[in-house]
This record gives structure tokens, sequence and C-alpha cells, in this order.
């Protein structure tokens, strides 16, 4: 007698269903994504500045422009993680609320180079220059690539009030008389210089 053939149902449909199976695992990951980032819009400790932070002056926010550009991320992190061994070298861990004003993020993985989140007022801006001019100059293992143009390239003071402009309408509280004197300020200043003012600017807030 031949065997009668029945649908599946309940968990069987799932299992024997590649469509259903994925629709409902996709489901599945969105749920548990909402779960874990819906709350972080609502913590304060995520979405207030920590005590002293100030938005990048127009300097340190072309260096950090500069930063990206370059690629030094792709290095570099800035997200010192609350481990002894990592306090013990880096400072104190970072915390949500000293990110507030960045857009993007540089937390980063990535750590062919040190976390450079507490490295503000860790050398002198002389060191910074000649460090980025020949990093072998300074430390003699390191496998840092040289910018050397830096000191040479001068900064596009009319570019800068732009970029001010975009940050303030992402949120960061600059206020229009810093936007138009922001050109001013920049005149005959070096990509070198602003990219070190940003470095300088890094983590200063928590000691």
């Amino acid at each position: 007698m031949a065997q009668e053939h029945t649908n599946p149902t309940g968990h069987e449909r799932i299992e024997t269903s590649n469509f259903l199976m994925i629709m409902l695992i996709l489901v599945t990951i969105a749920i548990g994504g909402l779960v874990e980032i819906v709350p972080l819009y609502f913590q304060r400790s995520t979405t207030e500045p920590v005590p002293g932070l100030k938005p990048y002056g127009a300097l340190q926010l072309v260096g950090r422009d500069i930063y990206l550009r370059e690629g030094c991320y792709n290095c570099h992190s800035q997200m010192i993680r609350p481990l002894h061994a990592e306090t013990l070298r880096y400072g104190h861990y970072s915390v949500a609320g000293e990110f507030v004003y960045d857009r993007p993020f540089q937390w980063g993985s990535k750590r062919t180079g040190p976390d450079l989140h507490r490295v503000g007022g860790k050398y002198s801006d002389e060191w910074q220059r000649l460090h980025l001019a020949g990093p072998r100059d300074l430390v003699p293992e390191s496998n840092m690539p040289a910018y050397p143009w830096l000191e040479h390239a001068q900064v596009d003071a009319a570019s800068v009030p732009p970029r001010l402009k975009a940050m303030q309408r992402l949120g960061v509280p600059y206020s229009d008389a810093e936007v138009a004197a922001s050109a001013a300020a920049l005149q005959g200043k070096t990509e070198m210089d602003a990219l070190v003012a940003y470095l300088q600017s890094l983590g200063t807030q928590l000691k």
C-alpha cells in the first residue's frame, strides 16, 4: 500500500523551507539588534557629553578630516577598554560621553600602532610634528609611514565654514559666530598644524 503524503506543519515546515528559515532568522536578528541599540538612545551616559567636553575647534576639526583622509584609523584605535592592561598603558578607559560630538566615531579595533584616545598632551607639539614627518627619527622600530608633505600643505580656509555648518546640522553646538569666524582663524595654517591640534585634543576631558 502506498504511503499517504502529508504536507509538513509547524516546526517541520520551517525546517524544510529555506525561504521561511531565512526570513525568520532575519526577523530574530532585527529584534535582537533593536533590543541592544534602542535603549542607548535614552541612556544619559551615552547621549550627554562628559563635563567640560567642547566641540572640536575649527583647526582641530580640519585635523580630524586629515586624520580620516590619510587613513590613520586603519592602524590606530580610539577606544580604551576597561581592562587593567589597557588602562595601565593608555590611561582612563573610554566612556561614551566623550564621543557625542564625533561624526563618525573613531573607536576602531585595529592596533598596528598604539591607541590614541589619551594621546592629547602626552607629547609636545614639536614631538608630534617630528614624529609625523619622520616616525623612525624618534621611534626606530616604528613601521608608521611618514607624512612630511603636511608641513607644507596649506589648509583651505574657505572650505572650513561649510564643514562647521554641516556638523552644526548634525547637532554639534557650534554658534553662527564660530562658523563665520572659522575661515579667518585658519588663514596661513598648514595641514600639519591642524593634525597636531587634533591629536593634542584627544581624550583630554578625563585623566
